[in-house]
């Protein structure tokens, strides 16, 4: 082998064990956070099938709108509800989401991942149930932390990856090319 060449080899493989070592550190690290997320995701793709993490909808009685009750009396039937149901009290609203299809309403609360779902023409309680899919969708973006730490970790597992293509790439690369040096 010529001295040119030798070097050649010999500094793509200084920077072939140099990224080996990244791509394990930085692979353990996002690895972890890629366990999560895939986890959490897989159960949320799932959440509209399986009623334990989203309540099912059940069907109003009508979906013409003219028909429906006001949001503030779907708002106090819902905490009239929640309180016959769970004893669960000074629970603040967080969203009321109208079906007009279903005919029915969802009213979700800030606590609890408690969800009550009325009917928009009566008002009447047709499900009170926690909606375990909000717990495992702040999981799954970190913002069961905080915002700041979803901000941070969705940014260090974007960047992660990347490194891990980058480092993977070159770690498939260089082997083809110093073997191919050897050879010439």
């Amino acid at each position: 082998m010529q001295p040119h060449t030798k070097q050649k080899v010999n500094k793509l493989s200084g920077t072939l064990r140099e990224y080996r070592v990244y791509h394990r550190y930085v692979g353990l690290v996002i690895g972890i956070f890629v366990l999560i997320s895939s986890i959490t995701g897989m159960l949320l793709g799932w959440k509209k099938d399986v009623d334990l993490l989203q309540p099912p909808l059940i069907k109003g009685q009508t979906d013409d709108l003219s028909q429906w009750v006001s949001m503030a009396d779907l708002a106090s039937a819902a905490y009239a509800g929640l309180d016959s149901a769970q004893s669960i009290t000074n629970n603040p609203i967080d969203r009321i989401e109208a079906r007009p299809d279903k005919g029915m309403a969802k009213v979700l609360f800030s606590e609890g991942y408690w969800e009550v779902q009325l009917d928009g023409s009566t008002g009447k309680v047709l499900s009170v149930a926690q909606r375990h899919s909000d717990w495992i969708e702040q999981i799954h973006d970190g913002s069961i932390i905080s915002d700041m730490f979803k901000l941070v970790s969705m940014n260090v597992l974007g960047l992660g990856l990347l490194l891990l293509a980058v480092t993977g790439f070159t770690l498939w690369f260089y082997p083809k090319r110093i073997r191919k040096l050897k050879r010439n």
